[in-house]
């Protein structure tokens, strides 16, 4: 039976590719997008989500913009990685289909509650959205089949040598939903850096045709040069988040305390790992059966390339 899942996320390079193996996979019923302001502002991740579901082909998916600023903080993007239009060079065609009228916050909770203990949430962004979720319907913790995250880490940080950019970007969000009646899976660097597009595996990427020539393999390179002989991979750290709701055998987890500071003057949004706590709030992955990953990745990309040759 497949599992039920809605993104909320930030597209993004990675999260364009995680979009892709959630509409791919058969075994997953995306039922819905979300967005919010994060590697882009708002406007921008929202017009790449709804040009990628119209290319991509999940017209009938809903997707509902959010929060376009985190709770307390100025906005902070990542441009710098995912280029001025969040897609690198990628250009798609303009969408026709409009966004849902309802907020993201809205639709993540009326959503949620008409399926309770059916849908696997998963945000791949900053968590404005899920926080201001949480404080207007808490009971979404217990209506969730599950909460998955792409962000944080036990032993480094990107945006920040302590923190990963989606707990800085709003690390008062975070710790919201860390504190939250649920327990958080977090999928974080120290896990996604484990998952590099490599030349091994680009080249396998390059042999699926249009659609890995016109998205996927420009997605999945555009920070750095394949070419190169110091080049080891570009990190799809989103498609992680997504692929252990499918595929969690593929993972290896620890339960943890998480704690996301937001007071330190050097340590903003660092996520606090305790994995020997009294009481766990998270399960924390450590390490991912890579050649299992991959297989994965490409078997569903495969899937959805020969929809388009």
């Amino acid at each position: 039976m497949a599992r039920s899942i809605l993104i909320d996320c930030d597209p993004g390079l990675d999260d364009a590719l995680a979009l892709l193996l959630a509409h791919g996979d058969p075994n997953l019923n995306l039922v819905g997008v979300t967005t919010v302001g994060g590697n882009v502002g708002l406007e921008t991740t929202t017009r790449n989500a709804l040009q990628l579901r119209e290319y991509l082909g999940f017209d009938k998916v809903p997707v509902a913009a959010g929060a376009a600023e985190p709770l307390t903080r100025q906005v902070r993007d990542a441009a710098h990685v995912h280029g001025a239009g969040g897609l690198g060079d990628v250009v798609l065609p303009e969408a026709v289909l409009e966004a849902h009228d309802d907020h993201a916050v809205d639709f993540i909770i009326d959503t949620l509650r008409a399926a309770p203990g059916s849908i696997h949430l998963v945000a791949t962004g900053p968590l404005t959205n899920i926080a201001l979720a949480l404080e207007r319907e808490p009971a979404i913790a217990r209506w969730v089949a599950s909460f998955t995250i792409m962000g944080g880490s036990y032993t480094r940080g990107n945006a920040t040598v302590a923190a990963e950019f989606n707990i800085w970007a709003d690390p008062e969000a975070a710790r919201i939903v860390f504190d939250a009646d649920w327990r958080v899976t977090m999928i974080g660097l120290d896990l996604t850096l484990q998952a590099q597009a490599n030349a091994a595996v680009i080249s396998r990427l390059k042999e699926l045709g249009k659609l890995a020539d016109h998205l996927i393999v420009p997605l999945a390179t555009f920070y750095f040069n394949p070419n190169d002989e110091d080049w080891d991979g570009q990190a799809v750290h989103d498609v992680c988040a997504v692929a252990y709701v499918a595929r969690p055998d593929l993972f290896t987890v620890r339960p943890a305390r998480v704690d996301v500071e937001t007071n330190g003057e050097f340590t903003t949004g660092m996520t606090v790992v305790d994995f020997d706590p009294p009481i766990a709030n998270a399960n924390v992955a450590t390490h991912l059966d890579v050649p299992g990953f991959w297989a994965y990745v490409e078997n569903v990309y495969a899937r959805v390339a020969r929809e388009h040759s």
